[in-house]
């Protein structure tokens, strides 16, 4: 299914929490948050993972981070970010094409078409013909890719400085529960030790008692 169980929100926030409590430094997982996020942005469909695990490496970040980060689209926000990057594309490269749903949706439709062709082609006398996916190519995905260039680099730098604080205050306040419990914990068996002294001085002393009330020889 498309839409997660329990709904988007609930899926960001398992990331965010799982983020959180990633074991690394707070840096380390920013890059990571970086890495992923930017590739997250691009339209690389089926190559996700590998290029976050590639990216992580680059920058020396968490790889888990990144491979986490990737979900930072979705399919209710990627269509409205896919427009922008796309019109940002074309007005980069100078392409005058309306980005309608008919005109997109045809691009996709002459890709698929091409694809299809080329693959029976290759078990037949059919040439080849690539029209539709070069048209595809040109209109749609470099200029989706260009343009999601810049606003992936100023998202995933925003998320990257957000990550920082975040993950620095939630591993403090951690740290801080987890000596807390150390302390019960310390505590608590420093009581156990000392009623378990007194017991046996007690008992000790109740053992002396009754050996000093014992009849001696006649």
């Amino acid at each position: 299914m498309v839409y997660p169980q329990g709904g988007f929100r609930r899926a960001t926030q398992y990331v965010l929490h799982r983020m959180r409590r990633l074991p690394d430094s707070p840096h380390r997982i920013a890059r990571g948050v970086f890495a992923g996020s930017m590739v997250g942005f691009l339209p690389l469909p089926g190559m996700q993972f590998i290029a976050a695990w590639l990216a992580s490496r680059a920058v020396k970040g968490n790889l888990l981070a990144a491979l986490l980060a990737t979900f930072n689209t979705n399919p209710i926000t990627t269509p409205f970010f896919a427009v922008l990057s796309m019109t940002l594309g074309h007005w980069i490269l100078g392409i005058q094409k309306p980005l309608s749903p008919e005109y997109i949706g045809g691009a996709f439709a002459n890709a698929g078409t091409d694809l299809w062709f080329n693959i029976k082609a290759l078990f037949g006398p059919e040439h080849t013909q690539w029209d539709g996916l070069a048209q595809f190519w040109h209109e749609i995905y470099l200029p989706y890719f260009l343009g999601a260039l810049g606003p992936g680099l100023l998202f995933s730098a925003l998320f990257y400085y957000l990550t920082i604080p975040l993950v620095t205050a939630y591993q403090k306040a951690r740290a801080a529960k987890s000596r807390e419990r150390s302390e019960r914990r310390h505590k608590l068996r420093e009581a156990l030790a000392a009623a378990a002294a007194k017991l046996t001085h007690r008992s000790d002393a109740s053992h002396g008692a009754g050996d000093d009330d014992a009849p001696g020889p006649s």
